[in-house]
């Protein structure tokens, strides 16, 4: 290896302060998932501060309900990603040992599973607050790509969720004798994609530019809907793409099986992070579908 870009001298914690026998540290992921959720919250209030941008001139919903959303969102993302990170990457484990799902703070989150829990807690609050479930949705898909932005960084300095083995100049040395576990023909140290990084930009920064766009320039969020499947798709996509450069889960790599596809077709496959995305871009799809065809009733 010529070229390769050490690891930074980064700590996953913000501070740590001691008591006594007690100790508080503030990890950089739990900061991404607070900013990210005040940002998305900031966000939807400027979007409901301009009734020109909804729908005959009427936001769905005010701003004291946002906050209230906000709410339900913290336990749809908790409760859908840790579930999600039991059944689809460790159901033996955790089937086995049911107890430790609740011990989040031992790390394990699934963005899937954390999606699915805030689209059910957004729908219950839709049904208890008789809001339209499509227009509160776009609002959410919004405010979405700054807490995947946030939170694909702090993987980067918790250097978790690494890439594949890569020769690139921009490959990054990740510290651990896993990151360093490479094929037996490889010389020297280890560097992988940062694909924590290119989910960084494509799922955040590009997709949230997008979406800003879209919403605030080319008035897509007086079509309910639009912004949705925008989200979906361009999520999916983004996430579809950056598997092919993102390690597989451990439990997924075999002898047989190096490159950790969860679904094999012949030499080629599909990981489970691929198969996860493929529901979302047809939902994406779908979504978009439906929009313009309600816009073109109307």
């Amino acid at each position: 290896m010529i070229f390769a870009l050490p690891f930074p001298p980064l700590s996953p914690e913000v501070f740590s302060i001691s008591l006594g026998s007690f100790q508080f540290a503030l990890r950089w992921y739990a900061l991404a998932y607070i900013v990210g959720l005040l940002a998305g919250l900031w966000l939807i209030r400027r979007a409901l501060a301009r009734p020109d941008l909804w729908k005959n001139a009427t936001p769905q919903m005010t701003a004291a309900q946002a906050e209230a959303l906000l709410t339900w969102v913290i336990i749809g993302v908790v409760v859908g990603g840790r579930l999600g990170f039991a059944l689809f990457y460790q159901p033996a484990h955790f089937f086995a040992n049911p107890a430790d799902i609740v011990k989040i703070w031992q790390g394990g989150m699934a963005f899937h599973g954390g999606l699915l829990g805030v689209v059910v807690a957004a729908a219950l609050f839709c049904w208890r607050h008789r809001l339209n479930p499509a227009s509160v949705a776009d609002a959410m898909a919004l405010a979405t790509p700054p807490g995947l932005l946030l939170g694909r960084l702090a993987n980067f300095i918790n250097a978790e969720l690494w890439g594949r083995p890569t020769t690139a100049p921009w490959g990054v040395i990740f510290p651990g004798p896993a990151a360093q576990t490479c094929p037996p023909d490889w010389t020297g140290p280890c560097a992988r994609h940062p694909s924590q990084l290119y989910e960084a930009g494509l799922e955040g920064l590009l997709l949230g530019a997008l979406l800003l766009v879209l919403a605030f320039s080319r008035g897509a969020l007086k079509i309910p809907g639009r912004i949705t499947g925008v989200f979906f798709l361009g999520y999916g996509l983004a996430r579809f793409v950056v598997e092919f450069f993102r390690q597989p889960d451990a439990q997924f790599i075999t002898p047989g099986n190096p490159l950790g596809h969860a679904l094999r077709l012949g030499e080629a496959g599909l990981t489970m992070g691929q198969l996860l995305s493929l529901p979302m871009i047809a939902l994406g799809l779908g979504v978009l579908l439906m929009a313009n065809r309600a816009q073109a009733r109307a």
